[in-house]
């Protein structure tokens, strides 16, 4: 039986020109887990996830998944073996129908194959999709919009999935109902890595967590051990 991580990052440099966003950053993901990212505006969070799909190519430092190095691979290939990024602010393209943004996530050939099946499951999980499939989705509600994301990269059926901020921007209401889709994806045995604003929920749901700052992981622990933890109280949930 492997004991190697689902994910792991080891030692990553990144940035966007002479910016440098990641300093020597490292993280596991273990298959099965949520693990959440935690931070304030402009510590790395995205430039991870970024980094970690390929959208990004790291300065130095390797992202290696199911115990395979990255680095030669364009995004592309790695949503092929099962990674997939939910970005934030959606990025759905607005002028195309739900029906055709669902459809662009299965894009790969192994995807493709199982489109019809990945696309009942997609509405499934979300219903509202079904109703609004003929819609463009530039018309759609910021919580609808989120569905169609997250339904977009469920149709390339990832084993690891990334979200980034899903809550940004919904009602409270749709946050918890965004929250329970997360929590029965987990439960169905899907691996996910969590950036998330709303950090108390994030910490609610996620199995262990890394606070990052300027680019480096300064703490890390259990869910538990960071929602006790005096200074995360302070910093980041206002306790």
């Amino acid at each position: 039986m492997s004991t190697e991580p689902l994910l792991e990052v080891r030692g990553i440099d990144a940035g966007y020109g002479d910016v440098q966003v990641l300093s020597g950053l490292s993280l596991k993901v273990e298959e099965k887990e949520i693990v959440t990212l935690l931070g304030s505006n402009g510590a790395g969070k995205t430039t991870t996830l970024r980094c970690i799909m390929g959208v990004v190519r790291p300065r130095t430092g390797e992202v290696i998944f199911r115990g395979q190095p990255l680095s030669a691979q364009p995004a592309s290939e790695r949503a092929g073996q099962g990674m997939a990024l939910v970005p934030e602010g959606r990025e759905l393209w607005p002028q195309l129908t739900v029906r055709e943004n669902l459809e662009l996530g299965a894009y790969h050939q192994r995807a493709r194959a199982r489109a019809a099946q990945n696309l009942e499951r997609v509405h499934q999980l979300f219903p509202r999709l079904l109703e609004r499939k003929s819609q463009m989705a530039g018309s759609l509600s910021g919580g609808e919009q989120q569905m169609a994301a997250i339904g977009r990269a469920l149709m390339s059926e990832p084993s690891l999935l990334l979200l980034d901020e899903p809550s940004l921007g919904l009602a409270p209401i749709v946050v918890e109902q965004m929250f329970e889709v997360i929590r029965s994806l987990h439960q169905g045995g899907m691996t996910i890595l969590l950036v998330e604003q709303n950090l108390q929920a994030a910490l609610e749901i996620a199995t262990r967590g890394y606070v990052i700052e300027t680019g480096q992981v300064k703490l890390t622990g259990t869910a538990e051990q960071l929602r006790n933890d005096p200074k995360i109280r302070a910093a980041y949930l206002g306790l």
